[in-house]
Formats: C-alpha cells, structure tokens, sequence
C-alpha cells in the first residue's frame, strides 16, 4: 500500500535566482543539447546547495524562465525548434524529474516545448514536477509577442485540451498551484482565471529588468497577489550569458509575496538562494475564509464583466491556426488590431 502523503500547513519555498547559459550563439544542434544539459547539471548542484542551506522544510524551487536555453533571438521557428526546443517526453525533462526526485521536491520552471499536436509550432511552457518525479502540470503562455500561444490555434488548442488545459491548477500537498510566465503577471485576467480555479501559489518563472525601484511587473506582483490573497513566488534570471545583449540586462530581484502583498523574501542581482520564506497556507486560507473588507477574492462579482468582455473583440484568436507564418507575423497582426481599435474609437 503507497504512504499516504499529509498535506502540510506550511513549508518553505526558495526563488532560485541563477545564470542563464544560452544556447542562440550554439549552431550545432548537438552541442546545443550538450549545453542544455551542461545547465541541468549546473541546477543540481545549485539546488543541492541551497536546499543544504535552508533546511529539509523546502519544498519548492521555482527557477527562472526559459533558463536552460535563453529566448530566441532573430532564429526561425525551424532553427529554435530544433535546437533549443523540450519534447514532451524527452531527455531534459527526465533529467530534471530525477533531481526533483532526489532531494525530494516541487520543482517548477520554463521552457520552449514541443508538442506533436502542432508541428510546425512551439510553446512556452511552465512546468511543475512533484518529488515523485512526475508533471502534474504544464502552462502555456497565453500572451506572447514573439511566441506562438494556445490563442493562436484557439480552437484546436481547447479541442486537444480544454479549458481546464489552458489555466491548469494542480492539487498537492503544498497547496493548490499554478504557473505564471514572466510579462504575464502584468495580465490580471490570466492570473485571476487561475484563482477562480482555486490557486493559492503562483509559480512565477521571469527574466525581466532589475533595477532596485518599484517597475511596473514588480507593482503587478504585489498587486495580484492582493487581488486574488495568494502567494507569488517570482524567480528571475541572475546573468544571461552567450547572447548578444549586455548579460546583466535581466538580473536580479527575485522575490516572494505572501497573500497581503508583502514582500516576505527579496535578492538583489547575481545568482542568490536569498529568496526564500515560508509559505503560510493556513493563514492564507483563514483570511480567504474570513468575511469582511478585505477578503478580495470573495467579494469579486464577476457577472458585472462577462458582458463587456464577451462582445470585445481585440487580438484576434486562431490567426496562426493552418497557416504557416514566421516572426514578422506577430507584429503584423498587433499592428493591423491597432488600426481596427483606432477606427473603432477604442484607442
């Protein structure tokens, strides 16, 4: 008979604030692969490190977005595919549900993945791996500048998954969680379709400008997880090394904010375990559960929007769906909503 696994009222997380070692200046696909794992090894050890510091009591990481590979920068979807690209069930991903299995935690992250339902394409992919080594839950980004999206391929996309696979929340012993990508955090929407679902902890994997004042994704931290009285742990990249950008454009400021808004555990730049704090989920869910001014969550009436929301119509969806398109696309399309809002009077 399996151990029943107890769920816990409270545990540490850690914000795994690391160097990213891209993969763009790689053109041998081989190598490129080489050098992916070269970087799983790298989180090993970090991790290993870490948790010997924090203590058994950390039961999650979250590592920064896209850290094993970089983002793609001026590659085709062909190139970028083939070498910076995760297959579902492939050799990387393997690699890391052993390192969630040996020290026995949640391990969550992003990458560029694959899947066989929509060749030609690729997304951005939040993970989690439970300590058995399984995904419980995979993301896909839904806004993108640069990336194809489950709204691009609409219909397909709820066909092959539904709803439920577009904003996935995964039930485990830590709580309920989810995953955010990076620029997401500034879309209330998508961060609140989880909550509605009952997401407690968001897992938010980003490379994004540091700077030490208050920009604009860092006041969106705290503010959805005032909105929706739950946790944000937000991982940032320390360097991003072999690219031709200035490596410490996106470094620092990992971070995690507990249900009222407060920053319980911070980093400056450079790679850092310093992000780390305990995640309370009894006190989250005695407030969640509390009448009065400022359980948020449970005074949300949400019927007063559905109307507005279901006769706009601004990014169109299905635009990549059966038609083969390149980068140049994702501007074209902005553009032309642009002009259509413009004649409208929206904007």
């Amino acid at each position: 008979m399996a151990e029943e696994i107890k769920p816990v009222e409270s545990f540490r997380a850690l914000a795994l604030q690391i160097d990213c070692h891209a993969v763009n200046r790689v053109r041998d696909n081989t190598q490129a692969r080489n050098l992916i794992q070269d970087n799983i090894n790298r989180l090993d050890t970090q991790i290993a490190g870490s948790l010997a510091f924090i203590g058994p009591d950390c039961r999650l990481i979250v590592l920064p977005e896209y850290v094993l590979t970089g983002f793609p920068m001026g590659d085709s979807f062909d190139v970028w595919a083939k070498k910076a690209c995760l297959e579902m069930k492939g050799a990387e991903y393997d690699a890391l549900s052993q390192i969630a299995q040996k020290y026995g935690i949640f391990l969550a992250g992003n990458a560029y993945e694959l899947d066989s339902k929509f060749p030609g394409l690729y997304f951005q992919t939040c993970f989690i791996i439970n300590p058995s080594g399984s995904i419980i839950l995979r993301y896909r980004r839904l806004n993108s500048m640069f990336t194809p999206t489950p709204h691009d391929v609409w219909e397909r996309y709820l066909d092959c998954y539904g709803l439920e696979g577009v904003f996935p929340v995964a039930q485990t012993e830590i709580g309920n969680l989810a995953a955010i990508a990076s620029e997401e955090i500034l879309y209330p929407e998508v961060v609140r379709c989880l909550a509605m679902r009952g997401a407690e902890v968001f897992l938010h994997s980003t490379s994004e400008i540091y700077n030490g004042s208050l920009t604009p994704k860092d006041a969106a931290k705290i503010s959805r997880s005032v909105e929706n009285m739950a946790y944000v742990v937000s991982a940032n990249t320390a360097n991003i090394v072999n690219i031709s950008i200035p490596q410490s454009s996106a470094n620092g400021g990992s971070k995690i904010i507990d249900h009222r808004g407060i920053i319980v555990a911070a980093t400056t730049t450079g790679e850092s375990m310093a992000a780390f704090a305990e995640i309370d989920l009894a006190a989250l869910r005695r407030d969640r559960r509390r009448p009065g001014l400022n359980n948020l969550l449970c005074r949300q009436r949400f019927e007063l929007y559905a109307d507005s929301y279901q006769q706009s119509h601004f990014y169109p969806a299905n635009s990549m769906l059966d038609k083969e398109v390149e980068r140049q696309h994702f501007i074209q399309t902005q553009q032309q909503t642009i002009e259509r809002l413009a004649k409208l009077g929206i904007i």
